[in-house]
């Protein structure tokens, strides 16, 4: 089962990633894993949070442009090498990663490692094929 992860899309300026989490904040919302990229002018705020519901209407009713994504998320082993073993998996079988983030959120000496596959139910099958521990939630 894939994870919902909300993307924000931010204008470039000081201050904005403070003004989206005061906004989850005050509806209660966890946020279990969090990335950001950004170009000259915008930036992507990519969130996993425990209540995807209630982030989306607070972001929204607040004028932030967002979007949902379907992403796996699956768990290793923390200790070198864990993530490179499930790269080779993923470049043997030539299923293309758009990006990638971690959260260390989870059972104790593991983390969990978010994916952007291109091909999601290629990558879904893949993951279940070879036995990895995917998430379905956080």
């Amino acid at each position: 089962m894939p994870i919902k992860q909300i993307s924000v899309f931010l204008e470039n300026n000081a201050g904005r990633l403070g003004v989206v989490t005061k906004i989850l904040a005050d509806a209660d919302i966890n946020i279990r894993a969090i990335s950001i990229a950004d170009t000259a002018d915008f930036g992507i705020l990519r969130l996993i949070v425990n209540n995807q519901d209630r982030a989306m209407k607070a972001l929204v009713d607040a004028g932030f442009t967002t979007r949902i994504t379907d992403v796996a998320a699956v768990e290793v082993d923390d200790k070198p090498g864990s993530l490179a073993k499930v790269m080779e998996l993923f470049q043997q079988i030539n299923v293309n990663i758009e990006y990638l983030y971690a959260s260390l959120e989870g059972t104790a000496g593991k983390a969990v490692i978010i994916f952007k596959l291109e091909d999601h139910e290629q990558g879904l099958k893949i993951i279940k094929d070879h036995g990895l521990a995917m998430i379905d939630s956080f």
